[in-house]
């Protein structure tokens, strides 16, 4: 009997001549992007903290739409998994904070000025995953500045799309859950209380209260790292600063599903 024919080895690296691991990653082009405007120590740690925050806003976005997605198919499974991995990634970005606070007052002051009028307000991409979460605000689009052609599109575009909890509606009715008059907090009861018949669905509410259980502790965490640098004083984008900040704290992506605890 003929053996059977074996594949062709692999070759990798430099047998293989073709991709390296700096090659694969670029890494020369990643590596180049922290230019700094001063000779402050701290600054390279505060651009490489940031940049590294914006690697992460862009996985979010794509697991965020993934799960949503997943949800409109029917494919619940795949959409609490892949949140799943939004929590982790999310409980890293609340971590990272410790990092950054290890740069003093004194020692963000000696090029704070030279940020102006640059502001983590401007971060297109976080504002992105606000919007698909759930948490929609035209204004902030009127309110950005120095927006491109390109990202004031990518806002639009989410304002105009589904989000997530637009997802979780629609996996309601997949269950024949849905109500004409959309109370919710009749339909999310009967799942409470009824986990034998609506286990997914109930795992699922879970997986996205956990989602905005973990934005909420970034935003605390991230308004406590700003006072404790700056204290009261105006952001370099022209903002209130920690005040702002402050303000968003109660925001909620499901207050419904918040709410759930005081109903059952």
């Amino acid at each position: 009997m003929a053996k059977p024919a074996q594949p062709p080895s692999a070759h990798f690296g430099e047998d293989g001549a073709k991709l390296s691991y700096g090659s694969y990653l670029r890494l020369d082009q990643l590596l180049d992007q922290q230019r700094l405007e001063t000779d402050a120590h701290d600054e390279l740690l505060f651009i490489t903290i940031h940049q590294v925050y914006e690697l992460w806003f862009k996985q979010l976005l794509h697991e965020v739409e993934s799960a949503r997605d997943a949800m409109f198919a029917g494919r619940l499974w795949w959409a609490r998994h892949v949140l799943k991995r939004v929590h982790e990634i999310e409980r890293v970005l609340v971590e990272q904070i410790g990092v950054l606070e290890t740069m003093t007052p004194q020692d963000f002051l000696e090029f704070r000025a030279r940020l102006a009028p640059a502001s983590g307000f401007q971060s297109v991409q976080f504002r992105e995953l606000e919007f698909i979460s759930g948490a929609k605000d035209e204004a902030f689009v009127q309110r950005f500045r120095g927006l491109t052609e390109a990202e004031a599109a990518r806002l639009r575009r989410r304002l105009a799309e589904p989000t997530l909890w637009d997802a979780f509606l629609a996996v309601l009715r997949d269950h024949r859950l849905a109500t004409d008059d959309g109370d919710i907090r009749r339909v999310m009861r009967a799942v409470a209380h009824d986990r034998g018949t609506y286990g997914e669905v109930w795992e699922l509410a879970e997986a996205l209260l956990v989602h905005d259980e973990l934005a909420a502790n970034w935003r605390a965490r991230h308004v406590t790292m700003v006072e404790r640098m700056i204290g009261t004083k105006t952001g370099t984008g022209g903002s209130s600063g920690a005040a702002y900040l402050r303000s968003r704290l109660d925001m909620r992506y499901y207050p419904d599903l918040w709410e759930l605890r005081s109903w059952l």
